[in-house]
């Protein structure tokens, strides 16, 4: 069944830099579209960004676009998303998630979580 597993989230200076990874299993990670996600308390679900299923193409939300970088490891079935000059904005848990854009709606298709903390 698909297990999701996050890591690298932490409490990081505005400014600064955090690569989150996410481990995946049981299922054919190559086959996939792979997707980052983001919640803030009283905000809600927010997508950021999305990589194709063999790590071609790219789309992010414009609120990270030229700071966040999603990228893929199919030989090692492994998620990045290196995270650069975070803002105070930036501060939530983040998923990684099976699919496209579309598994915003599917919470039974993201991983627990990761937390980053944006703070001076």
């Amino acid at each position: 069944e698909l297990r999701l597993v996050e890591s690298g989230g932490d409490w990081v200076q505005p400014g600064g830099s955090l690569r989150l990874s996410c481990a995946a299993s049981g299922f054919d990670f190559t086959d996939y579209h792979m997707t980052w996600l983001r919640q803030t308390p009283g905000k809600g679900p927010e997508w950021v960004s999305t990589i194709d299923s063999r790590g071609e193409k790219t789309v992010y939300a414009d609120a990270v676009k030229g700071r966040f970088t999603i990228s893929r490891d199919n030989a090692k079935n492994t998620l990045d998303l290196q995270m650069n000059n975070l803002k105070f904005e930036d501060t939530g848990r983040y998923y990684c998630a099976r699919g496209g854009r579309n598994t915003l709606a599917v919470r039974s298709y993201w991983g627990q979580g990761t937390q980053v903390t944006v703070s001076s």
